[in-house]
């Protein structure tokens, strides 16, 4: 019998900014996205919030990160972050 390979499932990604590292090992990121009104027409901002895992505790409110769906690992917490993008500027 041969192997058949299934392909690989793409997994969603996302950018936006982090709003809050309170918790343990967890990042609230906001990720925005512009939408034209379907009446209207005028530019309108939707954002959501997801909680992401953050094993190291190494990401700070106000960085811009890349998330990525994964399973489960809480009851409201499936996203993980990847990646740095931009730090939070320090003034």
């Amino acid at each position: 019998m041969s192997e058949t390979q299934t392909p690989a499932k793409r997994q969603r990604s996302l950018i936006g900014q982090v709003v809050s590292n309170k918790m343990d090992k967890t990042v609230v990121v906001l990720v925005e996205r512009r939408v034209k009104h379907p009446l209207y027409g005028k530019i309108i901002v939707r954002s959501n919030k997801y909680k992401a895992h953050d094993e190291t505790n190494q990401f700070n409110e106000g960085d811009t990160v890349e998330i990525i769906e994964g399973r489960p690992i809480s009851r409201s917490k499936s996203w993980t972050v990847v990646r740095l993008i931009e730090a939070a500027r320090v003034i």
